[in-house]
Protein backbone atom coordinates (compact mmCIF):
# COMPACT_ATOMS: atom_id res chain seq x y z
CA UNK A 1 0.00 0.00 0.00
CA UNK A 2 1.32 3.53 -0.78
CA UNK A 3 -1.23 5.72 0.96
CA UNK A 4 -3.99 5.86 3.09
CA UNK A 5 -5.21 8.98 2.60
CA UNK A 6 -4.52 11.98 0.07
CA UNK A 7 -3.38 14.55 0.15
CA UNK A 8 -6.35 16.60 0.08
CA UNK A 9 -8.32 14.92 2.29
CA UNK A 10 -7.10 15.06 5.97
CA UNK A 11 -8.64 17.77 8.78
CA UNK A 12 -8.23 18.67 12.19
CA UNK A 13 -10.74 15.60 13.05
CA UNK A 14 -7.86 13.14 11.96
CA UNK A 15 -5.49 14.26 14.57
CA UNK A 16 -3.81 11.34 16.28
CA UNK A 17 -4.07 8.73 13.24
CA UNK A 18 -1.36 7.39 11.69
CA UNK A 19 -1.24 7.99 8.24
CA UNK A 20 0.50 7.40 4.99
CA UNK A 21 0.58 9.65 2.11
CA UNK A 22 2.65 9.84 -1.71
CA UNK A 23 3.08 12.56 -3.66
CA UNK A 24 5.70 14.97 -5.54
CA UNK A 25 7.58 17.44 -3.46
CA UNK A 26 6.02 20.92 -3.74
CA UNK A 27 8.37 23.01 -1.73
CA UNK A 28 11.03 22.42 1.17
CA UNK A 29 11.91 24.64 3.34
CA UNK A 30 14.45 24.05 6.32
CA UNK A 31 15.00 26.14 9.36
CA UNK A 32 17.31 24.54 11.17
CA UNK A 33 16.03 22.59 13.87
CA UNK A 34 12.88 22.44 12.11
CA UNK A 35 11.89 21.05 8.33
CA UNK A 36 8.71 21.27 6.17
CA UNK A 37 7.99 19.79 3.41
CA UNK A 38 5.01 20.79 1.21
CA UNK A 39 3.67 17.55 -0.34
CA UNK A 40 1.17 17.31 -3.58
CA UNK A 41 -0.76 14.89 -5.23
CA UNK A 42 -3.51 15.47 -7.36
CA UNK A 43 -6.15 16.30 -4.54
CA UNK A 44 -4.15 18.76 -2.78
CA UNK A 45 -1.40 19.58 -0.47
CA UNK A 46 -0.33 18.54 2.89
CA UNK A 47 2.54 19.77 4.95
CA UNK A 48 4.99 17.46 6.69
CA UNK A 49 6.85 18.26 9.19
CA UNK A 50 10.40 17.16 10.63
CA UNK A 51 11.27 18.05 14.23
CA UNK A 52 14.97 17.60 15.96
CA UNK A 53 13.80 17.31 19.04
CA UNK A 54 11.14 14.54 18.06
CA UNK A 55 12.03 12.82 14.84
CA UNK A 56 14.96 10.18 13.96
CA UNK A 57 17.66 12.03 12.45
CA UNK A 58 18.69 9.71 9.73
CA UNK A 59 15.01 10.70 8.29
CA UNK A 60 15.74 14.31 8.51
CA UNK A 61 18.99 13.90 6.93
CA UNK A 62 17.12 11.77 4.46
CA UNK A 63 14.81 14.65 4.06
CA UNK A 64 17.44 17.22 3.41
CA UNK A 65 18.82 15.40 0.37
CA UNK A 66 15.36 15.78 -1.46
CA UNK A 67 14.69 18.02 -4.19
CA UNK A 68 11.57 19.78 -5.90
CA UNK A 69 9.20 17.30 -7.90
CA UNK A 70 10.74 13.84 -5.81
CA UNK A 71 8.30 11.34 -5.77
CA UNK A 72 8.10 10.28 -1.76
CA UNK A 73 5.90 8.42 0.55
CA UNK A 74 5.78 9.90 4.34
CA UNK A 75 3.73 7.63 7.10
CA UNK A 76 3.49 9.92 10.14
CA UNK A 77 0.81 11.09 12.77
CA UNK A 78 -1.50 13.98 12.13
CA UNK A 79 -1.23 16.63 14.21
CA UNK A 80 -2.72 19.99 14.60
CA UNK A 81 -0.48 23.19 13.22
CA UNK A 82 0.40 25.72 14.95
CA UNK A 83 0.64 28.21 12.24
CA UNK A 84 -2.47 27.25 10.02
CA UNK A 85 -2.57 27.97 7.01
CA UNK A 86 -6.72 28.87 5.40
CA UNK A 87 -5.88 29.04 2.06
CA UNK A 88 -5.59 25.58 1.75
CA UNK A 89 -8.47 22.48 2.54
CA UNK A 90 -5.80 20.70 4.85
CA UNK A 91 -4.01 24.17 6.34
CA UNK A 92 -5.32 23.04 10.35
CA UNK A 93 -3.05 19.94 10.53
CA UNK A 94 0.64 18.83 9.59
CA UNK A 95 2.00 14.81 9.38
CA UNK A 96 4.83 14.54 11.88
CA UNK A 97 6.83 12.09 9.70
CA UNK A 98 8.42 8.54 11.28
CA UNK A 99 9.05 6.88 8.28
CA UNK A 100 10.35 8.68 4.53
CA UNK A 101 10.60 6.85 1.43
CA UNK A 102 11.85 7.72 -2.04
CA UNK A 103 9.95 6.06 -4.84
CA UNK A 104 11.39 7.83 -7.64
CA UNK A 105 13.73 11.17 -7.77
CA UNK A 106 13.82 13.70 -10.30
CA UNK A 107 15.79 16.30 -12.23
CA UNK A 108 15.21 20.28 -11.27
CA UNK A 109 12.19 21.14 -13.23
CA UNK A 110 12.48 23.43 -16.24
CA UNK A 111 9.97 26.03 -14.32
CA UNK A 112 8.25 26.09 -10.84
CA UNK A 113 5.47 23.95 -10.33
CA UNK A 114 3.14 26.92 -8.73
CA UNK A 115 0.33 28.31 -10.14
CA UNK A 116 1.90 32.02 -10.92
CA UNK A 117 4.81 29.39 -12.45
CA UNK A 118 8.40 31.33 -14.24
CA UNK A 119 7.47 29.29 -17.28
CA UNK A 120 6.92 30.55 -21.02
CA UNK A 121 4.07 28.87 -22.70
CA UNK A 122 6.39 27.34 -25.65
CA UNK A 123 8.42 25.72 -22.47
CA UNK A 124 5.04 24.29 -20.90
CA UNK A 125 3.73 23.12 -23.95
CA UNK A 126 6.97 20.89 -24.75
CA UNK A 127 6.91 19.65 -20.88
CA UNK A 128 3.12 19.46 -20.62
CA UNK A 129 2.94 16.30 -18.39
CA UNK A 130 4.80 19.26 -15.67
CA UNK A 131 2.59 21.50 -16.63
CA UNK A 132 0.05 19.49 -15.93
CA UNK A 133 0.81 19.10 -12.49
CA UNK A 134 -0.38 22.75 -11.48
CA UNK A 135 -2.97 23.22 -9.62
CA UNK A 136 -4.56 25.85 -12.10
CA UNK A 137 -4.07 23.46 -15.06
CA UNK A 138 -5.40 20.46 -13.18
CA UNK A 139 -8.57 22.40 -12.64
CA UNK A 140 -9.19 23.09 -16.05
CA UNK A 141 -8.88 19.33 -16.76
CA UNK A 142 -11.11 18.45 -13.73
CA UNK A 143 -13.62 21.08 -15.67
CA UNK A 144 -13.55 19.50 -18.61
CA UNK A 145 -14.35 16.24 -16.77
CA UNK A 146 -17.20 17.61 -14.86
CA UNK A 147 -18.63 19.60 -17.80
CA UNK A 148 -18.80 15.88 -19.87
CA UNK A 149 -20.02 13.97 -17.02
CA UNK A 150 -22.79 15.98 -16.86
CA UNK A 151 -23.45 16.28 -20.72
CA UNK A 152 -23.80 13.07 -20.69
CA UNK A 153 -26.14 13.01 -16.98
CA UNK A 154 -28.76 15.34 -18.87
CA UNK A 155 -28.57 13.86 -22.31
CA UNK A 156 -29.10 10.14 -20.84
CA UNK A 157 -32.11 11.52 -18.60
CA UNK A 158 -33.65 12.48 -22.04
CA UNK A 159 -33.66 9.49 -23.66
CA UNK A 160 -30.32 9.85 -25.96
CA UNK A 161 -28.39 7.10 -26.79
CA UNK A 162 -24.40 7.71 -27.51
CA UNK A 163 -22.88 6.18 -30.33
CA UNK A 164 -19.42 6.29 -32.07
CA UNK A 165 -19.07 6.63 -35.20
CA UNK A 166 -16.15 6.18 -37.97
CA UNK A 167 -12.95 8.31 -37.63
CA UNK A 168 -11.83 7.02 -40.74
CA UNK A 169 -14.15 8.22 -43.56
CA UNK A 170 -14.41 9.62 -47.01
CA UNK A 171 -13.13 12.97 -48.03
CA UNK A 172 -15.86 15.35 -48.73
CA UNK A 173 -15.19 18.65 -50.86
CA UNK A 174 -17.34 21.06 -48.50
CA UNK A 175 -16.07 23.12 -45.40
CA UNK A 176 -12.62 23.10 -44.45
CA UNK A 177 -9.64 21.18 -45.52
CA UNK A 178 -9.80 17.48 -44.78
CA UNK A 179 -6.72 16.34 -42.83
CA UNK A 180 -6.18 12.75 -45.07
CA UNK A 181 -4.69 8.92 -43.99
CA UNK A 182 -3.46 7.01 -46.86
CA UNK A 183 -4.47 3.08 -47.37
CA UNK A 184 -1.82 0.53 -47.64
CA UNK A 185 -4.26 -2.09 -47.91
CA UNK A 186 -5.50 -0.13 -51.45
CA UNK A 187 -2.55 1.84 -52.80
CA UNK A 188 -3.34 5.71 -53.98
CA UNK A 189 -6.50 5.51 -52.21
CA UNK A 190 -7.06 8.03 -48.95
CA UNK A 191 -9.63 7.88 -45.74
CA UNK A 192 -9.99 11.33 -44.32
CA UNK A 193 -10.95 12.53 -40.66
CA UNK A 194 -14.11 13.44 -39.92
CA UNK A 195 -14.42 17.73 -39.16
CA UNK A 196 -18.00 16.24 -38.60
CA UNK A 197 -20.02 12.97 -37.70
CA UNK A 198 -22.92 14.68 -39.64
CA UNK A 199 -24.18 12.03 -42.30
CA UNK A 200 -23.47 9.22 -39.91
CA UNK A 201 -25.62 10.79 -37.45
CA UNK A 202 -28.18 11.36 -40.38
CA UNK A 203 -28.12 7.99 -40.98
CA UNK A 204 -29.05 6.76 -37.53
CA UNK A 205 -31.72 8.54 -37.84
CA UNK A 206 -32.73 6.76 -40.78
CA UNK A 207 -31.72 3.35 -38.90
CA UNK A 208 -34.77 4.72 -36.01
CA UNK A 209 -32.37 5.57 -33.26
CA UNK A 210 -34.31 9.11 -32.79
CA UNK A 211 -31.92 10.67 -30.09
CA UNK A 212 -28.38 10.16 -30.63
CA UNK A 213 -25.22 12.11 -29.03
CA UNK A 214 -21.58 11.26 -28.99
CA UNK A 215 -18.68 13.65 -27.18
CA UNK A 216 -16.80 13.19 -30.45
CA UNK A 217 -12.85 13.93 -31.60
CA UNK A 218 -13.65 16.22 -35.04
CA UNK A 219 -10.40 17.28 -36.97
CA UNK A 220 -10.02 19.81 -39.51
CA UNK A 221 -6.79 21.21 -41.32
CA UNK A 222 -7.31 25.27 -41.09
CA UNK A 223 -5.71 28.17 -39.83
CA UNK A 224 -5.51 27.77 -35.90
CA UNK A 225 -6.19 30.56 -33.47
CA UNK A 226 -6.70 30.97 -29.42
CA UNK A 227 -10.16 28.93 -30.66
CA UNK A 228 -9.08 26.58 -32.81
CA UNK A 229 -7.16 23.31 -32.75
CA UNK A 230 -6.60 20.86 -35.34
CA UNK A 231 -8.65 18.28 -33.03
CA UNK A 232 -11.36 19.45 -31.33
CA UNK A 233 -14.23 17.94 -29.49
CA UNK A 234 -17.96 18.48 -30.46
CA UNK A 235 -20.78 17.47 -28.53
CA UNK A 236 -22.96 16.39 -30.98
CA UNK A 237 -26.24 15.67 -31.41
CA UNK A 238 -29.36 14.76 -33.64
CA UNK A 239 -33.08 14.16 -32.98
CA UNK A 240 -35.99 12.69 -35.28
CA UNK A 241 -39.71 14.00 -36.03
CA UNK A 242 -38.91 17.10 -34.35
CA UNK A 243 -39.00 21.33 -35.63
CA UNK A 244 -36.77 23.54 -35.08
CA UNK A 245 -38.02 24.95 -31.37
CA UNK A 246 -37.78 21.52 -30.53
CA UNK A 247 -34.13 21.18 -30.69
CA UNK A 248 -34.04 24.38 -29.31
CA UNK A 249 -35.98 23.83 -26.28
CA UNK A 250 -34.07 20.72 -25.96
CA UNK A 251 -30.43 22.29 -25.90
CA UNK A 252 -31.63 25.02 -24.22
CA UNK A 253 -32.27 22.93 -21.57
CA UNK A 254 -28.85 21.35 -21.83
CA UNK A 255 -26.70 24.56 -21.27
CA UNK A 256 -29.06 25.49 -18.52
CA UNK A 257 -28.53 22.10 -16.64
CA UNK A 258 -24.63 22.56 -16.94
CA UNK A 259 -24.95 26.09 -16.10
CA UNK A 260 -26.50 25.26 -12.78
CA UNK A 261 -24.96 22.01 -12.11
CA UNK A 262 -21.41 23.55 -13.04
CA UNK A 263 -21.28 27.23 -11.87
CA UNK A 264 -24.52 27.18 -9.77
CA UNK A 265 -25.74 29.58 -12.51
CA UNK A 266 -29.34 30.08 -13.19
CA UNK A 267 -29.98 31.20 -16.90
CA UNK A 268 -33.33 32.68 -18.13
CA UNK A 269 -35.05 31.53 -20.97
CA UNK A 270 -32.60 32.48 -24.28
CA UNK A 271 -33.66 35.46 -26.35
CA UNK A 272 -34.31 34.54 -30.75
CA UNK A 273 -32.84 37.04 -32.71
CA UNK A 274 -32.14 36.32 -36.47
CA UNK A 275 -29.21 36.80 -38.78
CA UNK A 276 -30.07 39.85 -40.49
CA UNK A 277 -31.07 41.51 -36.83
CA UNK A 278 -27.69 40.58 -35.63
CA UNK A 279 -25.66 42.33 -38.40
CA UNK A 280 -27.84 45.27 -38.63
CA UNK A 281 -27.78 45.86 -34.89
CA UNK A 282 -24.23 44.42 -33.72
CA UNK A 283 -22.25 44.07 -37.25
CA UNK A 284 -21.93 40.31 -36.31
CA UNK A 285 -23.26 37.22 -36.24
CA UNK A 286 -21.40 36.68 -32.72
CA UNK A 287 -22.76 39.41 -30.72
CA UNK A 288 -22.06 39.82 -27.95
CA UNK A 289 -25.25 41.36 -25.50
CA UNK A 290 -23.46 41.78 -22.31
CA UNK A 291 -23.47 45.84 -22.94
CA UNK A 292 -26.00 48.36 -25.34
CA UNK A 293 -23.57 50.19 -28.03
CA UNK A 294 -26.20 49.02 -30.73
CA UNK A 295 -25.35 50.25 -34.32
CA UNK A 296 -27.29 53.32 -35.49
CA UNK A 297 -27.35 53.73 -39.27
CA UNK A 298 -26.80 57.95 -40.74
CA UNK A 299 -26.61 58.01 -44.10
CA UNK A 300 -29.64 60.38 -44.90
CA UNK A 301 -28.70 62.36 -42.21
CA UNK A 302 -25.37 63.03 -43.35
CA UNK A 303 -24.89 62.52 -47.23
CA UNK A 304 -25.30 66.30 -49.32
CA UNK A 305 -23.46 68.24 -46.89
CA UNK A 306 -19.80 68.23 -49.00
CA UNK A 307 -18.46 65.68 -46.79
CA UNK A 308 -17.16 63.32 -49.59
CA UNK A 309 -16.65 60.64 -46.66
CA UNK A 310 -19.89 60.38 -45.83
CA UNK A 311 -21.15 61.20 -49.39
CA UNK A 312 -19.32 58.40 -50.96
CA UNK A 313 -19.91 55.66 -48.40
CA UNK A 314 -22.39 52.71 -48.80
CA UNK A 315 -23.17 52.90 -44.97
CA UNK A 316 -22.55 55.25 -42.50
CA UNK A 317 -23.10 53.78 -39.20
CA UNK A 318 -21.62 53.97 -35.52
CA UNK A 319 -22.35 53.75 -31.82
CA UNK A 320 -22.60 55.63 -28.96
CA UNK A 321 -20.08 55.30 -25.86
CA UNK A 322 -22.02 56.28 -22.26
CA UNK A 323 -20.21 58.87 -20.24
CA UNK A 324 -17.18 58.91 -22.76
CA UNK A 325 -16.68 62.56 -24.14
CA UNK A 326 -14.44 63.57 -21.73
CA UNK A 327 -11.72 61.52 -23.91
CA UNK A 328 -8.97 63.47 -24.89
CA UNK A 329 -7.38 63.73 -28.29
CA UNK A 330 -4.61 61.05 -27.49
CA UNK A 331 -7.49 59.33 -26.84
CA UNK A 332 -9.35 59.78 -29.95
CA UNK A 333 -6.39 59.35 -31.83
CA UNK A 334 -5.93 55.97 -30.67
CA UNK A 335 -9.24 54.85 -31.61
CA UNK A 336 -8.52 56.38 -35.03
CA UNK A 337 -5.08 54.07 -35.29
CA UNK A 338 -7.25 50.87 -34.06
CA UNK A 339 -9.88 51.05 -36.89
CA UNK A 340 -7.18 51.58 -38.88
CA UNK A 341 -5.34 48.36 -38.30
CA UNK A 342 -5.31 46.12 -41.25
CA UNK A 343 -7.33 43.24 -38.97
CA UNK A 344 -9.73 46.08 -38.61
CA UNK A 345 -10.16 47.78 -42.22
CA UNK A 346 -11.45 51.06 -41.20
CA UNK A 347 -9.87 53.99 -43.47
CA UNK A 348 -10.43 56.24 -40.49
CA UNK A 349 -13.04 57.48 -37.58
CA UNK A 350 -15.61 60.36 -37.12
CA UNK A 351 -16.08 61.27 -33.40
CA UNK A 352 -18.83 63.59 -32.07
CA UNK A 353 -18.51 64.58 -28.47
CA UNK A 354 -21.49 65.19 -26.83
CA UNK A 355 -20.55 67.85 -24.04
CA UNK A 356 -22.35 68.27 -20.67
CA UNK A 357 -23.47 71.61 -21.28
CA UNK A 358 -24.92 70.34 -24.05
CA UNK A 359 -23.10 71.60 -26.74
CA UNK A 360 -20.95 69.30 -29.18
CA UNK A 361 -17.52 69.13 -30.45
CA UNK A 362 -16.71 66.84 -33.39
CA UNK A 363 -14.23 65.58 -36.30
CA UNK A 364 -16.53 67.31 -38.76
CA UNK A 365 -17.22 70.57 -37.64
CA UNK A 366 -16.82 71.95 -40.71
CA UNK A 367 -18.91 70.49 -42.37
CA UNK A 368 -21.75 70.19 -39.64
CA UNK A 369 -23.08 72.20 -37.73
CA UNK A 370 -24.79 72.30 -33.71
CA UNK A 371 -28.50 71.79 -34.64
CA UNK A 372 -27.34 68.70 -37.45
CA UNK A 373 -24.86 67.18 -34.81
CA UNK A 374 -28.06 67.09 -32.82
CA UNK A 375 -29.83 65.80 -35.09
CA UNK A 376 -27.10 62.81 -34.72
CA UNK A 377 -27.45 62.54 -30.91
CA UNK A 378 -31.31 62.14 -31.18
CA UNK A 379 -30.49 59.84 -33.87
CA UNK A 380 -28.16 57.94 -31.54
CA UNK A 381 -30.40 58.23 -27.95
CA UNK A 382 -27.26 60.18 -26.93
CA UNK A 383 -26.91 62.03 -23.89
CA UNK A 384 -25.27 65.10 -22.73
CA UNK A 385 -21.20 63.07 -21.54
CA UNK A 386 -21.86 60.94 -24.69
CA UNK A 387 -19.41 59.86 -27.23
CA UNK A 388 -20.36 59.28 -30.58
CA UNK A 389 -18.44 56.72 -33.09
CA UNK A 390 -18.70 56.80 -36.68
CA UNK A 391 -17.65 54.66 -39.65
CA UNK A 392 -18.05 55.32 -43.37
CA UNK A 393 -17.55 52.36 -46.52
CA UNK A 394 -18.91 49.77 -48.01
CA UNK A 395 -21.34 47.97 -46.08
CA UNK A 396 -19.43 44.66 -45.54
CA UNK A 397 -16.33 45.99 -43.85
CA UNK A 398 -17.99 48.81 -42.15
CA UNK A 399 -19.98 46.73 -39.50
CA UNK A 400 -17.24 43.95 -39.49
CA UNK A 401 -15.29 47.16 -38.54
CA UNK A 402 -17.65 48.72 -36.35
CA UNK A 403 -18.24 45.30 -34.31
CA UNK A 404 -14.79 45.23 -33.54
CA UNK A 405 -14.46 48.46 -32.25
CA UNK A 406 -17.70 48.12 -30.45
CA UNK A 407 -16.22 45.52 -28.80
CA UNK A 408 -12.96 47.31 -28.11
CA UNK A 409 -14.84 49.79 -26.31
CA UNK A 410 -16.95 47.32 -24.15
CA UNK A 411 -13.35 45.72 -23.12
CA UNK A 412 -11.64 49.00 -22.56
CA UNK A 413 -14.67 50.16 -20.51
CA UNK A 414 -14.77 46.56 -18.83
CA UNK A 415 -18.00 46.25 -19.66
CA UNK A 416 -17.92 42.41 -20.38
CA UNK A 417 -17.72 40.47 -17.20
CA UNK A 418 -16.98 36.80 -17.37
CA UNK A 419 -19.07 36.15 -14.44
CA UNK A 420 -22.03 37.44 -16.64
CA UNK A 421 -23.42 35.23 -19.25
CA UNK A 422 -25.90 36.09 -21.49
CA UNK A 423 -26.76 33.45 -24.40
CA UNK A 424 -29.05 33.94 -27.36
CA UNK A 425 -30.20 32.10 -30.87
CA UNK A 426 -29.33 33.21 -33.73
CA UNK A 427 -32.06 32.24 -36.39
CA UNK A 428 -32.74 32.64 -40.00
CA UNK A 429 -29.31 32.54 -41.51
CA UNK A 430 -28.87 32.49 -45.26
CA UNK A 431 -29.02 29.38 -46.83
CA UNK A 432 -26.17 29.81 -49.23
CA UNK A 433 -23.39 32.73 -49.81
CA UNK A 434 -22.24 33.07 -53.13
CA UNK A 435 -18.52 33.13 -53.97
CA UNK A 436 -17.08 36.02 -56.66
CA UNK A 437 -14.07 33.67 -57.65
CA UNK A 438 -15.21 30.31 -57.73
CA UNK A 439 -18.61 31.35 -59.57
CA UNK A 440 -20.59 29.27 -57.43
CA UNK A 441 -22.98 28.81 -54.63
CA UNK A 442 -21.53 27.21 -51.23
CA UNK A 443 -23.97 26.06 -48.23
CA UNK A 444 -23.70 28.63 -45.33
CA UNK A 445 -23.92 25.63 -42.68
CA UNK A 446 -23.40 22.67 -44.87
CA UNK A 447 -25.55 20.78 -48.01
CA UNK A 448 -27.74 19.00 -45.75
CA UNK A 449 -29.38 22.15 -43.99
CA UNK A 450 -33.11 22.16 -45.08
CA UNK A 451 -34.30 25.42 -46.38
CA UNK A 452 -36.95 26.91 -44.86
CA UNK A 453 -40.18 25.18 -45.61
CA UNK A 454 -41.95 28.87 -47.32
CA UNK A 455 -38.47 28.65 -49.25
CA UNK A 456 -37.83 26.09 -50.68
CA UNK A 457 -39.23 26.91 -54.15
CA UNK A 458 -36.13 29.83 -53.73
CA UNK A 459 -33.82 27.01 -54.13
CA UNK A 460 -34.52 27.61 -58.19
CA UNK A 461 -36.12 30.84 -58.58
CA UNK A 462 -34.11 33.08 -56.25
CA UNK A 463 -31.28 31.24 -54.01
CA UNK A 464 -30.01 34.44 -52.10
CA UNK A 465 -33.40 34.79 -50.74
CA UNK A 466 -33.46 31.53 -49.40
CA UNK A 467 -33.08 31.22 -45.58
CA UNK A 468 -31.85 28.10 -43.82
CA UNK A 469 -33.79 26.46 -41.06
CA UNK A 470 -30.64 26.71 -39.10
CA UNK A 471 -29.70 28.04 -35.42
CA UNK A 472 -26.30 29.10 -33.82
CA UNK A 473 -25.87 29.37 -30.06
CA UNK A 474 -23.93 32.29 -28.90
CA UNK A 475 -23.06 33.23 -25.56
CA UNK A 476 -21.26 36.24 -24.63
CA UNK A 477 -19.99 37.26 -28.39
CA UNK A 478 -18.76 33.49 -28.27
CA UNK A 479 -20.04 30.88 -31.26
CA UNK A 480 -20.72 27.95 -28.77
CA UNK A 481 -22.59 25.67 -31.42
CA UNK A 482 -24.88 25.40 -34.06
CA UNK A 483 -26.98 23.08 -35.97
CA UNK A 484 -30.64 22.70 -38.51
CA UNK A 485 -33.03 20.84 -39.22
CA UNK A 486 -31.81 18.57 -41.84
CA UNK A 487 -32.93 17.80 -45.59
CA UNK A 488 -34.54 14.18 -45.48
CA UNK A 489 -36.43 14.17 -49.03
CA UNK A 490 -34.14 12.81 -51.71
CA UNK A 491 -35.52 14.83 -54.30
CA UNK A 492 -34.73 18.08 -52.53
CA UNK A 493 -31.24 17.01 -51.64
CA UNK A 494 -30.54 16.36 -54.97
CA UNK A 495 -31.66 19.73 -55.37
CA UNK A 496 -29.39 21.26 -53.15
CA UNK A 497 -26.73 19.67 -54.77
CA UNK A 498 -27.72 20.69 -57.85
CA UNK A 499 -27.71 24.42 -56.74
CA UNK A 500 -24.28 24.08 -55.24
CA UNK A 501 -22.96 23.03 -59.13
CA UNK A 502 -22.74 18.90 -58.31
CA UNK A 503 -22.89 17.06 -61.50
CA UNK A 504 -25.64 14.39 -60.55
CA UNK A 505 -22.66 12.00 -60.99
CA UNK A 506 -20.44 13.80 -58.82
CA UNK A 507 -23.09 14.14 -56.06
CA UNK A 508 -23.62 10.27 -56.63
CA UNK A 509 -20.34 9.65 -55.98
CA UNK A 510 -19.66 12.07 -53.05
CA UNK A 511 -23.08 11.16 -51.52
CA UNK A 512 -24.62 8.75 -52.64
CA UNK A 513 -24.62 6.49 -50.26
CA UNK A 514 -26.72 9.09 -48.17
CA UNK A 515 -29.15 10.05 -50.86
CA UNK A 516 -30.10 6.01 -51.49
CA UNK A 517 -30.56 6.01 -47.92
CA UNK A 518 -33.30 8.60 -48.59
CA UNK A 519 -35.26 5.76 -50.43
CA UNK A 520 -36.06 3.45 -47.35
CA UNK A 521 -38.01 6.39 -45.38
CA UNK A 522 -36.15 8.89 -44.02
CA UNK A 523 -38.02 10.76 -41.43
CA UNK A 524 -37.79 14.24 -40.29
CA UNK A 525 -34.73 15.07 -38.33
CA UNK A 526 -32.27 18.02 -36.90
CA UNK A 527 -29.97 18.39 -34.74
CA UNK A 528 -27.40 20.65 -33.55
CA UNK A 529 -23.09 20.39 -32.26
CA UNK A 530 -21.38 22.16 -29.35
CA UNK A 531 -17.82 22.69 -29.46
CA UNK A 532 -17.10 21.28 -25.84
CA UNK A 533 -13.50 22.86 -25.90
CA UNK A 534 -15.08 26.38 -26.53
CA UNK A 535 -17.96 25.94 -23.45
CA UNK A 536 -15.09 24.70 -21.49
CA UNK A 537 -12.95 28.12 -21.70
CA UNK A 538 -16.53 30.05 -21.48
CA UNK A 539 -17.05 28.02 -17.76
CA UNK A 540 -13.54 28.93 -17.19
CA UNK A 541 -13.52 32.08 -17.51
CA UNK A 542 -10.53 32.13 -20.74
CA UNK A 543 -10.33 33.01 -23.77
CA UNK A 544 -7.80 29.71 -25.35
CA UNK A 545 -9.30 26.45 -25.82
CA UNK A 546 -5.67 25.38 -25.32
CA UNK A 547 -5.94 25.71 -21.23
CA UNK A 548 -8.72 23.08 -21.21
CA UNK A 549 -7.00 20.63 -23.41
CA UNK A 550 -4.83 17.99 -21.43
CA UNK A 551 -1.66 17.65 -24.37
CA UNK A 552 -2.88 20.72 -27.21
CA UNK A 553 -1.13 21.96 -30.22
CA UNK A 554 0.12 25.27 -30.90
CA UNK A 555 -0.32 27.88 -32.80
CA UNK A 556 1.63 25.93 -35.99
CA UNK A 557 -0.44 22.97 -34.98
CA UNK A 558 2.71 20.91 -33.79
CA UNK A 559 2.96 18.85 -30.72
CA UNK A 560 6.70 20.48 -29.37
CA UNK A 561 6.39 17.82 -26.95
CA UNK A 562 6.37 14.83 -28.91
CA UNK A 563 7.66 16.68 -31.65
CA UNK A 564 4.75 15.89 -34.18
CA UNK A 565 3.94 15.89 -37.26
CA UNK A 566 7.26 13.89 -37.66
CA UNK A 567 8.41 12.46 -41.31
CA UNK A 568 8.47 9.08 -41.70
CA UNK A 569 10.83 6.51 -42.89
CA UNK A 570 11.46 5.77 -46.96
CA UNK A 571 9.68 2.13 -45.93
CA UNK A 572 6.48 3.44 -44.13
CA UNK A 573 6.29 5.74 -47.90
CA UNK A 574 6.55 2.34 -50.23
CA UNK A 575 3.98 0.65 -48.12
CA UNK A 576 1.54 3.58 -48.99
CA UNK A 577 2.55 4.12 -52.10
CA UNK A 578 3.80 7.81 -51.42
CA UNK A 579 6.59 9.42 -53.50
CA UNK A 580 8.20 12.51 -51.91
CA UNK A 581 9.59 14.85 -54.42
Amino acid sequence: MYRTHTCGELRIEDVSKEVMLSGWVQRIRDKGGMLWIDLRDRYGITQLIFNESKTDADIIRKARTFGREYVIQATGIVTERFSKNPNIPTGEIEIVVNKLTVLNPSKVPPFTIENNTDGGEDLRMKFRYLDLRRSVVKKNIQLRHKLMQHTRSYLDGQQFIEIETPVLIKSTPEGARDFVVPSRMNPGEFYALPQSPQTFKQLLMISGFDKYYQIVKCFRDEDLRADRQPEFTQIDCEMSFVTRDDVLDTFEGLIKHLFSNVLDVTLDTFPKMTYDDALSIYGTDKPDIRFEMKFVELKDLVEGKGFRVFDDAGLVVGISVEGCAGYSRKQLDALTDYVKRPQVGAKGLVYVKYNEDGTFKSSVDKFFNQEQLAYWAERFQARPGDLMLILAGDSSTTRTALSLLRLHMGKTLELMNKKDFLPLWIVDFPLLEWDEETHRYYAMHHPFTSPKPEDIEKLETDPDKAKANAYDLVINGVEIGGGSIRIHDRKLQQKMFDTLGYTKEESNQQFGFLLNAFNYGAPPHGGIAFGFDRLCALFGGMDSIRDFIAFPKNNSGRDVMIDSPASISEEQLRELSIKMR
